[in-house]
């Protein structure tokens, strides 16, 4: 007993370890057996002193959980009862600028230039080969030549001049964007996914006369706009790749200059260098990159061990915030080939440490896992690893060196390059159960944020330390986020819900020439309106849990307004009502019809099938005719194929007032349907699943 008591004294207390002196161990002399009478095998004494060595090793080597910046049970500090700041600030004044030098995203550049040196900045390949870099000094040299290239054309140095990029990820993109930054213009990003009316209403509010793009393709679509009289101000187009004459003589008939990128850097060499004009005007979103690069050091992330020999894979453009903060400290970073079938073998090869990615991306990656191991045996041990990594996940430690990530995830971790530290996952919502299982087999940190592009991106962050799902962090110490009451929603402040509001130096001055959708967005106070409905936990983290205006995305990244379509349907002869759902974390949309009770029966009868009106709800049959027909309508009315139901469930029973499925001026409570019919959405998304 005496030796017991004396194992429990060396338990660490207030003061560390307690360590024996000389008396304690001769007054535990008498206690413990002589050594005469112990009768030890050599082999036993050695295997006892073998034992004792695992055992120091152990409690020398065995992992430790992450020190987290602050407090999780305490990530957010309450101002009002439904606002909160970061629990890294020291008092209530927000974060403007992090580095005193870096005031501008020229400036973050310009930083990691004097870091880096002439290491490798931007990187690229061609198929089944490896990446070329393209250095600092170069990318800058390329910029101030290109700037004045465009200075050359007519674009003035400041925040009201407008110049387009049409193109893919590359790191022409860069290039030209650090080139309007470089001389205090404005970057406009087009993209192929506008569609016409959108393109056309982008290139006349900016009232674009210079468009940098990628492809002939593009190219030939700006003419067309410019052909049709509905884009008068376009007057130069600026290729990265090859061109055919016949685009030369397209642009002259229309009055569209078509130049090469070469010839348009000409223009600087043959004439002369321009004054730098990079203001602070221009670039007022670098306060939410520093505010970003500022949690990223804050959160343990030690963005200084990011060097030139590390690489950031920008295979989807998430936002541009990861990728400024890792040219702020000398990064590099890699693009993709183009061709998302191609991406796994580019992340393989570029081996990044830090991967921005979009949540969808994720998805095939596990989809991709779950489906390559077929066997129940594999499949056994891979849910078996998993558990045991999340176990550690519970404790907040996260690793790729333990005996399952040896045995077990190896391979996996080897597909995305072997060096990946960092995921930064944003634009839509993550499923938890993939983002646990991710956590687990890639064995590196996964953050998730949330935001919108009216607060430059982000607004919360998640924290390290914290791997639980199903939040999106804390806010980010440039910004405040407060809950407004929705009455007629029933969401309410005091019970720390409501409209998600965001306040600080990351968020928008406006509209460009739109004050009636400034004022929409934008109080009297400063508060950004979001449309997104959150709620705080108990740990000052924020769950997004609603939407309040009608519009949202769904796991593809497409955007749905779902009133517009549900007036399409309607135009269906057998229905009645119709309420169309879709969730982020779902690549498709279904439906809740009610029939119109006055020419359901006669229609189905039509058809070949009777009965009462509840009974042909029930009947599989007749929910397939309603749906081919509501398709059909759906495809004359121009729906594309993502604005498709692809499932329905078949309601007898109207929406009304009365129900409480309706408003008092007959407007769907969307909220209380998607409540009220939550059985059946579940049932519909899990048929799909099957």
């Amino acid at each position: 007993m005496h030796f017991q008591e004396w194992l429990r004294s060396l338990r660490p207390g207030a003061d560390g370890v307690k360590v024996p002196e000389l008396e304690d161990l001769r007054s535990l002399l008498p206690s413990v057996p002589a050594l005469s009478s112990l009768s030890l095998a050599t082999s036993s004494v050695l295997g006892l002193g073998a034992l004792a060595s695992l055992m120091a090793y152990w409690l020398v080597t065995r992992p430790r959980p992450i020190a987290p910046p602050c407090d999780l049970q305490a990530q957010s500090i309450p101002g009002d009862p439904s606002c909160r700041r970061s629990a890294l600030l020291k008092d209530e004044t927000l974060l403007e600028f992090y580095h005193e030098d870096t005031r501008t995203i020229y400036d973050m550049f310009q930083r990691g230039r004097r870091i880096a040196g002439d290491g490798p900045c931007l990187g690229f390949r061609k198929p089944r080969e490896p990446y070329q870099w393209i250095s600092y000094t170069e990318v800058e040299e390329q910029a101030q030549v290109l700037g004045s290239g465009l200075r050359a054309k007519g674009c003035q140095p400041n925040s009201q001049q407008f110049v387009g990029i049409f193109a893919q990820n590359r790191p022409e993109w860069v290039i030209a964007e650090l080139a309007c930054y470089t001389f205090s213009m404005a970057v406009v990003p087009l993209y192929e996914t506008l569609g016409e009316e959108a393109m056309v209403h982008i290139l006349n509010l900016a009232e674009l006369a210079l468009v940098l793009c990628d492809k002939e393709e593009k190219a030939v679509s700006l003419l067309a706009h410019k052909e049709k009289g509905v884009a008068p101000h376009l007057s130069c187009l600026v290729l990265f790749n090859p061109f055919s004459t016949a685009l030369v003589d397209k642009g002259k008939s229309c009055d569209v200059e078509i130049l090469h990128l070469d010839q348009i850097m000409v223009c600087y060499i043959h004439g002369k260098k321009h004054e730098i004009w990079s203001g602070l005007h221009i670039c007022t979103c670098i306060k939410k990159v520093i505010c970003l690069g500022h949690v990223l050091h804050k959160i343990w992330i030690q963005i200084s061990r990011l060097t030139v020999h590390d690489g950031v894979c920008v295979c989807v453009r998430v936002c541009a915030c990861p990728q400024v903060s890792m040219f702020c400290h000398g990064a590099r970073v890699g693009f993709y080939q183009g061709d998302i079938s191609l991406l796994m073998d580019d992340i393989k090869t570029l081996q990044p440490t830090l991967f921005p990615v979009v949540p969808r991306l994720l998805n095939r990656i596990y989809d991709k896992i779950l489906g390559s191991v077929t066997s129940p045996l594999r499949r056994a041990v891979l849910r078996y690893a998993v558990r045991r990594k999340q176990a550690e996940l519970n404790s907040g430690v996260v690793r790729n060196d333990s005996l399952w990530d040896r045995l077990v995830f190896n391979k996996i971790q080897a597909s995305m390059g072997g060096k990946l530290r960092f995921i930064l996952t944003a634009s839509a919502p993550i499923s938890p159960t993939v983002l646990s299982f991710l956590r687990a087999t890639l064995g590196c940190l996964i953050f998730e944020g949330y935001g919108q592009t009216e607060c430059t991106a982000g607004c919360t962050f998640s924290m390290p330390g914290d791997w639980s799902a199903g939040h999106v962090g804390a806010p980010l110490p440039c910004n405040v986020v407060k809950l407004s009451d929705i009455p007629e929603m029933s969401y309410y402040s005091r019970n720390g819900e409501g409209e998600i509001c965001i306040r600080g130096h990351s968020v928008f001055r406006g509209y460009l020439r739109d004050q009636e959708r400034t004022a929409e967005a934008l109080d009297g106070d400063g508060w950004l309106h979001t449309g997104d409905v959150g709620q705080w936990l108990p740990n000052g983290t924020l769950r997004i849990i609603d939407r309040k205006k009608h519009i949202f995305k769904l796991s593809q990244g497409e955007y749905i307004a779902p009133e517009k379509i549900e007036n399409v349907y309607m135009r269906s002869v057998p229905v009645l009502q119709v309420f169309v759902h879709g969730d982020s974390l779902q690549s498709h949309l279904i439906g809740i019809v009610v029939p119109d009770p006055e020419v359901f029966t006669d229609w189905t009868k039509d058809r070949g099938i009777v009965g009462s009106c509840e009974e042909l709800c029930q009947n599989p049959d007749v929910k397939k005719a309603v749906l081919e027909d509501m398709t059909l309508v759906g495809k004359q009315a121009g729906l594309k194929s993502f604005e498709q139901v692809k499932d329905i469930h078949l309601h007898p029973e109207p929406f009304s007032i009365s129900n409480g499925l309706l408003t008092p001026t007959l407007k769907s409570r969307r909220a209380d349907l998607r409540r009220f019919f939550q059985p059946q959405i579940t049932l519909m998304y899990s048929k799909a699943a099957a």
